[in-house]
């Protein structure tokens, strides 16, 4: 469809160059109507209105009338409603384009190469020590392991981060309960996952220290042991934290999350000095009387912001101001991406001020991409109190649960492969209910709802994959040539807008972190593939027409898995 949208940009180029408008200009004013009777393309004349000095109607009317008498390629009809000049497609050029396009790129058709010779780096996951990974985190991942897959597809080279939360008075809280109440519990003897039995003591924690607040002065006390490098808490804090990165490797594994590297706050915090001396040089930062020092913002529109702490102890600023310029440097950055709960904006807008401030080059590179915190039909989660959902657990409900439809759809299954099947329906459900929203909002987490192989889920598209998979395991193969002028009804121009669709929204994505973009046109795509398979015959239509409508399958399928691909949901071939 590229080629469609080049032509009709060649045209109005010749049209508009006495405006002094380039190729690239007419390109990018060219949109996708919002409806299929309003055209496949669209020029909204509004943005020519002050070049031309006349209203967004007239503009349109006379474009339509010098346009007319020239033939466009693969161009139909050329119509102008209001301030707004629409293009029509020829059905059979956009059947042959589309269909031929799709099948000879099979793996491939969506992605381009408008990200190519750029670097960045996708930061997520983010956990903190002291806890098992809860929904909040899962949500951190779909959408950081979907932006990498569809920053990779827009040709990016995409360095996938992680950086562990492994040191400081959370940490510790974890660890002070262990060392009262432990008794020598370990992973084994307690048949818990070793981030499950760290989390146990830091939820006991909080419920000691409601009885005992001095429990807090105790805590405090061994983050300075911590940093003095004593010896009984640094060995504690080993044999903790390995319990607790063991945990979370393997919910990693099985949710799919990737990383090329780790980085430990316990490797960084120390290492600030320079940094924070440079911006005491420059005024950015100033020593209060106690010892602790602060990050003047005010005169910027921020809020000042604490750097050190008066007893000395280190921050989360503190180790972002070591590793940020870390990462430009070691990996010739273009741009850094942190995935970070929306409850951060404000701490990321003084990180990067602060950057600003010291004259970084690349501060203007840094993006924090926000999202909304999940929540249960019960209330909102925390993690102190124990009132969260375990991404393990989570995982295992919504497996089961698929399990239970899987036997009752297929009894005689094996035990193995409906095992597999399970995994992979649930993982399809969660991934898909936590990017088909936009990112700032907060979701209300139902794990049957997300289940459904109808309505908006992710089960729903994978089984619109899996159905057309099954016509073509059906149909064996055809030796008929394919006849792109049978596609002319309703159901089937339908698929073929959409599927020539597909790379204009994924080419949007890193644009404007659009995933719910991509989410939702899989949902119309698997809709709209619905309402084709219902309609019409496809095994049983007549030779001609049952080729092309098995190369419109077959194209469809190909589209649902590059979409689900780049959402990190793994596509299959039976449900």
């Amino acid at each position: 469809m590229a080629l469609f949208k080049e032509s009709i940009a060649k045209a109005l180029r010749l049209e508009l160059k006495e405006k002094d408008f380039s190729l690239e200009q007419a390109t990018e004013f060219l949109e996708k109507p919002p409806k299929a009777e309003m055209g496949d393309y669209s020029l909204p004349c509004f943005r020519l209105a002050k070049a031309f000095q006349q209203s967004p109607a007239q503009i349109a009317n006379q474009l339509q009338v010098k346009l007319a008498s020239k033939k466009i390629s693969g161009i139909e009809k050329i119509e102008a409603i209001g301030g707004y000049l629409n293009f029509f497609v020829e059905k059979k050029a956009l059947a042959e384009t589309v269909l031929n396009t799709v099948l000879k790129e099979k793996q491939k058709y969506g992605q381009n190469y408008s990200g190519k010779k750029q670097t960045v780096m996708i930061e997520y996951s983010a956990p903190n020590s002291n806890k098992p990974l809860h929904i909040g985190h899962l949500r951190n991942q779909s959408i950081g392991m979907a932006l990498v897959r569809t920053f990779e597809a827009n040709g990016y080279k995409v360095v996938k981060a992680n950086l562990v939360n492994d040191r400081g008075i959370h940490i510790c809280k974890s660890m002070l309960a262990y060392q009262k109440w432990g008794k020598e519990e370990t992973p084994k003897s307690s048949g818990l996952k070793g981030d499950h039995l760290v989390g146990k003591y830091y939820v006991l924690f909080a419920q000691k220290a409601k009885e005992n607040p001095r429990l807090e002065e105790e805590v405090l006390k061994m983050l300075k042991k911590w940093e003095a490098d004593d010896k009984a808490v640094r060995a504690l804090w080993k044999k903790m934290d390995a319990w607790a990165q063991q945990g979370f490797s393997e919910t990693y594994k099985l949710f799919g999350s990737e990383f090329d590297k780790v980085y430990k706050e316990s490797e960084l915090y120390d290492k600030a000095g320079p940094i924070v001396q440079k911006a005491l040089e420059k005024g950015i930062f100033e020593k209060e009387e106690d010892g602790s020092v602060i990050a003047r913002l005010k005169n910027h529109g921020l809020s000042d912001k604490i750097a050190l702490r008066k007893d000395g102890t280190s921050i989360y600023l503190t180790q972002d101001l070591v590793l940020t310029p870390t990462k430009f440097k070691d990996f010739k950055l273009d741009k850094a991406f942190w995935i970070v709960a929306s409850e951060q904006d404000l701490y990321f807008r003084q990180l990067f001020k602060i950057f600003e401030l010291l004259g970084e080059p690349w501060a203007k590179n840094c993006v924090h991409v926000n999202y909304g915190l999940v929540n249960l039909p019960s209330g909102r989660l925390k993690s102190r109190e124990g009132i969260t959902v375990d991404a393990d657990d989570l995982i295992e409900e919504m497996k089961q649960l698929a399990l239970k439809e899987i036997k009752k759809r297929h009894a005689k299954i094996s035990e193995k492969e409906a095992e597999k099947r399970a995994l992979l329906i649930a993982l399809a459900a969660i991934k898909f209910f936590l990017v088909k929203t936009e990112f700032q909002k907060n979701l209300l987490f139902n794990p049957k709802e997300s289940l459904s192989f109808e309505g908006e889920t992710g089960p729903y598209v994978l089984y619109s994959y899996a159905r057309a998979k099954s016509i073509l395991r059906k149909a064996k193969g055809t030796k008929e040539k394919i006849r792109f002028d049978t596609l002319k009804s309703a159901p089937e121009k339908k698929l073929l807008a959409l599927l020539q669709s597909f790379p204009t929204v994924v080419e949007k994505i890193p644009i404007n972190f659009s995933l719910h973009s991509l989410a939702q046109f899989l949902l119309e795509l698997a809709a709209g593939f619905n309402s084709f398979y219902h309609e019409l015959p496809v095994l049983n239509a007549e030779p001609e027409t049952r080729t092309a409508r098995l190369a419109l399958v077959e194209a469809t399928a190909w589209v649902l898995h590059n979409g689900l691909e780049m959402l990190d949901i793994q596509s299959i071939e039976q449900m």
